[in-house]
């Protein structure tokens, strides 16, 4: 419970105010925060903002009275944590189903499946990334998952937000009723671990975007002040129900607001949670970007005055100073200003961390080098701009803005690596004594600080026109000469990775047409090219990493800050690989990332070219995610990266939006001598807390950048569903079925959706098919579909009448009509 205690002050006006609120009370007298705040002139809103915890002063809602536990009581903490460690129960995060909200899973050491949670009472008021602890069942009462869409919205609409929790209700029974038989629906995939939730390590809460659900309001008169107990609605389809008592319910329809979880009570259906603030009106672009922000935690503040002052103080004046023995920037500098360095990038990108060049030696070799952004130069250890870029780990990427890492005035400006403007590098350089052969075989590499003069930045398209360009010769054009040699290295680089077992993965990738920079109205949606100069740049940011990895794990073995791949455990293929051989004959060999690769390359369909791109889409999704860690905390057998078949690896090559490139650059300059390194780059302890912070910054930007594209490529589609009268149809394939519908894949827009089914369909589990008749006339005939088909959607946007968010659905137009199905 929070007080106040009121004491003896000077007086000034608000001691005076105070004093006339509390002219009854004594001398020291303990007051609560919520009693001092409904003394206030207008206090609603106040009121809103104090957290349901520690509210035992407030009349409690009518489920509360009397109410008998939904969930069990969790077990003590110190019984847990022994209970860990004797390998009795196990610990781990808590993932829910984003198809079943019945359903739930925790990834726990020494099981090579997640352990399957069943229904609530086991899930026991777990959220989604809150660290538990499961008792996991014998072997005899495992489980598979259902073969369901569950969806919470429909299951439980109607439930009364004042009322859920209470065992007696009769309604309450319909909803428990209804919960148990999705609970004990037949269960055809094969059995995994299977248990409960028995008590939680670590909550991980937040603050929500939330809409509130219109049905739960008891009055819906908007100058009624009376509080109502409703229901708030997470954007994400991950997360349960919050129960959430306000003043200012009717106010909050049509908005998209921000709710803190208090309390999840074992009598309570749902958590309880209190009012944060409005975000503004739904499908406003600036509460959508907002709310975006807040759901991925992405800090979008602006930066602070002692931030901004570490920035030189010559602002976008600063250049570099005349080549002088005297000047601190050019000191132990290599000066590589005459050669023909470019950089080759996105269409508008304005923060250039990277350039290249290559050219030929005398010797007959060809020198290469890749120059990156010397951002340590300006970021220096432990100011407030270095911990600012700590904290927030890398710029975020949306499709209409950009969330810097570090103030403009570098990230755009004095660190990018601009055409015909001197700039200080870090460079990796192949030359000389120490050569790459003409056939990419590295013979060893040189780092050196340098200061550059890139001679052009090109996109990637404008690269390879030149580079395809028949009327510039070898002879006429060094730029040219460059982009081919990097070219013709870049192959057989990529040759060499995938001879040694690296994977060519795919992602869903598409291209948001806007209409203008001002407007920023989507006007049309296309799959990303990807053309040889993509792969060219690529190619030598791996080299370089590769090549820095080794260097700092070298120098620095215990504190090293390098990035590692797991390989994926087998049972993570066990689905697609039996998908693959039922419905194509085609056999995944998973034993290794180089037989899994030339597996892949023979996952052919002839009818079919977007096939093969379709499997290696799903094969990425059974991978384990990439990470950064330090190089003393695990073993040196661990070091390895799966998806690019090398044995180290860093990130060096964007320091400008990736805060582990800034540590690797220190480490890096302080391995050949250039800068002493700062004290925490030797503390083990200090370089994993700051990772972990990365690691989970890293992947929020990730989900941040594709929930923008999924947004726009909403409004892409609202807007031609208005141009087109709701006809927007594609060609979409079949990734999963399931008892009640489809899960289907738009390669065009890159999004997935569900096509359900409200009459029911014969599903065969083991086969991944279902039939439907083949039309709503009750002699028609029957249509069986199955996964990998091929099918036309029809997908429409449409408003969700309680939420008020906007959700793409999905009907079947061929080989069927779904529409009345």
């Amino acid at each position: 419970m929070v007080e106040i205690t009121i004491r003896k002050r000077p007086r000034t006006e608000a001691v005076v105010t105070q004093r006339k609120f509390f002219k009854k009370t004594a001398r020291g007298k303990v007051i609560k925060v919520r009693k001092y705040v409904e003394g206030m002139k207008e206090p609603t809103q106040l009121l809103d903002l104090l957290a349901a915890e520690g509210s035992n002063d407030i009349e409690p809602t009518k489920a509360v009275a009397g109410r008998q536990a939904l969930y069990p009581d969790y077990i003590s903490t110190p019984t847990l944590l022994a209970g860990v460690k004797s390998g009795d129960l196990h610990q781990g995060h808590f993932n829910a189903n984003q198809y079943n909200y019945l359903e739930g899973s925790v990834s726990a050491p020494g099981f090579t499946k997640p352990i399957l949670l069943i229904g609530r009472e086991n899930m026991n008021r777990a959220v989604h990334s809150d660290v538990v602890v499961v008792e996991v069942f014998p072997e005899s009462e495992w489980k598979a998952p259902a073969d369901e869409v569950v969806d919470q919205d429909s299951t439980l609409k109607n439930d009364d937000a004042e009322d859920s929790g209470d065992e007696g209700d009769d309604e309450e029974d319909q909803f428990t009723r209804r919960e148990k038989q999705v609970e004990d629906v037949k269960r055809t995939s094969e059995k995994q671990p299977t248990g409960r939730i028995v008590g939680v390590i670590k909550r991980n809460w937040r603050a929500y975007v939330c809409h509130i659900d219109s049905t739960s309001l008891t009055s819906s008169n908007a100058t009624s002040l009376s509080q109502q107990t409703v229901f708030a609605t997470p954007v994400s389809r991950l997360l349960p129900r919050i129960r959430l008592r306000t003043r200012q319910a009717p106010t909050l329809i049509g908005q998209k607001i921000l709710v803190t979880i208090d309390r999840w009570d074992a009598t309570s259906r749902y958590p309880e949670g209190h009012f944060v603030r409005a975000l503004g009106k739904v499908e406003s672009k600036e509460a959508e970007q907002e709310s975006l922000l807040l759901e991925f935690e992405v800090p979008y503040r602006p930066f602070g005055k002692a931030i901004l002052d570490c920035l030189p103080v010559e602002g976008d004046k600063w250049v570099v100073p005349p080549k002088s023995d005297a000047s601190p920037e050019w000191r132990d500098r290599v000066d590589l200003r005459d050669l023909i360095i470019c950089s080759i990038d996105p269409p508008n990108c304005q923060d250039i961390d990277d350039a290249l060049h290559a050219r030929h030696l005398p010797n007959g070799n060809i020198e290469a080098g890749v120059h990156i952004a010397d951002v340590s130069h300006f970021v220096h250890p432990d100011n407030p701009m270095d911990s600012e870029a700590a904290s927030r780990g890398t710029t975020v990427y949306l499709v209409d803005k950009r969330i810097d890492m570090l103030p403009s005035l570098l990230g755009t400006n004095l660190c990018s690596l601009r055409p015909y403007v001197e700039r200080l590098a870090f460079s990796c350089i192949w030359s000389n004594l120490q050569e790459m052969t003409p056939d990419a075989e590295i013979v060893n590499v040189r780092f050196t600080k340098s200061v550059i003069a890139s001679k052009a930045a090109f996109t990637y398209e404008e690269a390879q026109i030149r580079k395809d360009d028949p009327y510039v010769s070898d002879d006429s054009n060094e730029l040219t000469v460059g982009i081919r040699l990097l070219n013709k290295l870049a192959q057989k680089l990529k040759a060499g990775r995938m001879a040694a077992g690296a994977l060519n993965l795919a992602s869903p990738e598409v291209k948001i047409h806007l209409d203008s920079s001002e407007s920023s109205e989507p006007i049309d949606v296309e799959q990303k090219e990807m053309r040889e100069t993509n792969s060219l740049v690529e190619e030598f940011m791996l080299l370089a990493n590769i090549s820095v990895a080794t260097k700092i794990q070298e120098t620095f073995p215990q504190t090293a800050v390098l990035r590692r791949h797991l390989p994926p455990p087998r049972t993570n293929f066990e689905k697609l690989q039996d998908i693959l051989m039922k419905r194509k004959g085609l056999a995944l060999d998973v034993s290794s990332s180089g037989a899994l690769a030339a597996s892949l390359d023979k996952c052919l369909d002839p009818s079919e070219p977007a096939f093969n791109t379709l499997v290696r889409i799903m094969a990425t999704r059974c991978m384990l995610s990439a990470e950064y860690f330090c190089s003393g905390s695990v073993g040196r057998e661990t070091f390895g990266h799966y998806g690019l078949a090398s044995p180290i690896y860093t990130h060096f090559t964007s320091p400008i939006r990736r805060y582990a490139d800034v540590l690797a650059h220190r480490q890096l300059s302080a391995a050949i001598g250039y800068t002493p390194l700062h004290a925490t780059l030797h503390s083990k302890s200090h370089v994993e807390r700051v990772l972990d912070v990365v690691n989970r910054r890293h992947r929020m930007a990730q989900m941040a950048g594709r929930a923008s594209v999924e947004f726009y490529v909403g409004l892409a589609l609202k807007n031609r569903n208005e141009k087109e009268k709701g006809q927007v149809r594609e060609q979409a394939f079949v990734i999963r079925t399931f008892r009640n519908g489809l899960g289907v894949f738009v390669s065009k827009l890159g999004i997935e959706g569900l096509v359900m089914f409200k009459r029911e369909i014969r599903f065969d589990a083991d086969n991944y098919t279902i039939t439907v008749p083949s039309s709503s006339a009750p002699d028609a005939g029957e249509v069986t579909i199955s996964v990998f088909d091929k099918v036309t959607v029809n997908i429409e946007v449409e408003k969700d009448k309680n939420t008020q968010r906007g959700r793409v659905k999905m009907t079947l137009v061929d080989p069927v009509d779904s529409s009345s199905m």
